[in-house]
């Protein structure tokens, strides 16, 4: 691990402005914040990161509280996972996200982990962290798992870059229409979640979300919507415990009075660079009533614009079922 300052601002401004020391030429040296440091440390131990001062956020009040009210929810960006995945109001209100958290890793990871920590993480591309390999991602000129070990990379929206965005709690909040503020020397702004994202080929290959060098994420917001009450998080690991998903997904219905569905959101996981979103099958859905025929048929359109790699076909009829189950579950039938 390379050497850093280390540095405790009481205030998100005062954290701001460490952030903001003239940063080198590589985006992986500039200072990062850190809070659970979870995936960030991980990253320092294999070289991915380089910062040359890390920016400790958990000494600024405020930022670890959750509120619930008839608007929605809002959970500070330092809220555990535990927290949120034990919260008696998000189990109630929000028992997709409250599931979606207890998936993550192990109770001690949870313990530690937050919640702006998992929207933040980087991918798990094997080739990404490997710190002999300069892979594209990591600003070298090729992307080795496109014709190489691919097992875990995208089956959608893959190309420069084949990564896969790890959060599990990225697709569930996508699913409920989250939005995410964050603070930086423009100031403060709040962008919806299907907008902080960013596929390789958008912008810069070196990131994963639209925040600069000095922007921290100091809360998330999730409105109140019927949805959000049938909403469920199935998750496929190829280990039973501290495993990241093959696939996953993330799913959201308002049911009508013949219990036909009024509106539907359905979001995979573990199979693009983002949490990756099939509204032609949430179309599909609205009016019916679900039966086997209609929720095989909407899991087949959910991946009908899937384009595996030579190692990852699996990876479709996996997600399907996964979609097929969660779409069951979250309408009761």
């Amino acid at each position: 691990m390379k050497a850093f300052e280390w540095t405790n601002p009481a205030s998100v401004n005062e954290a701001v402005k460490m952030l903001t020391v003239a940063s080198p030429g590589d985006i992986d040296e500039a200072p990062r914040p850190i809070a659970g440091g979870q995936d960030l440390l991980t990253t320092m131990k294999d070289y991915t990161s380089r910062p040359t001062r890390l920016v400790n956020l958990k000494h600024i009040p405020g930022m670890n509280r959750i509120t619930l009210n008839a608007r929605g929810l809002t959970m500070g960006a330092l809220v555990t996972l535990t927290e949120l995945e034990e919260h008696a109001g998000v189990k109630k209100s929000y028992p997709g996200l409250a599931e979606a958290a207890h998936s993550i890793a192990t109770p001690q990871i949870r313990n530690l982990g937050t919640v702006g920590g998992n929207l933040c993480q980087r991918p798990r591309c094997w080739y990404f962290r490997l710190e002999e390999v300069n892979c594209l991602k990591k600003g070298g000129s090729e992307c080795y798992a496109a014709t190489g070990e691919n097992k875990y990379n995208a089956i959608f929206g893959g190309g420069p870059s084949y990564i896969v965005h790890p959060s599990d709690l990225a697709p569930m909040l996508l699913a409920l229409g989250a939005t995410v503020s964050v603070t930086g020397t423009a100031g403060k702004r709040v962008i919806p979640l299907n907008k902080f994202f960013t596929l390789p080929s958008e912008g810069n290959i070196r990131r994963e979300n639209v925040l600069k060098n000095d922007d921290i994420v100091t809360e998330i917001f999730v409105p109140a919507s019927p949805l959000a009450v049938r909403s469920t998080y199935l998750k496929f690991k190829e280990r039973e415990s501290l495993d990241f998903a093959l696939a996953s997904a993330a799913v959201a219905v308002r049911l009508g009075g013949n219990r036909s569905v009024g509106d539907a959101r359905i979001v995979l996981g573990g199979v693009a660079p983002i949490p990756w979103r099939v509204p032609a099958a949430e179309k599909f859905l609205v009016g019916k009533t679900l039966d086997s025929t209609v929720l095989a048929e909407a899991a087949k359109i959910a991946l009908a614009d899937a384009k595996p790699l030579e190692k990852n076909a699996y990876k479709v009829p996996l997600t399907q079922t996964l979609v097929r189950r969660a779409l069951a579950k979250a309408a009761g039938v």
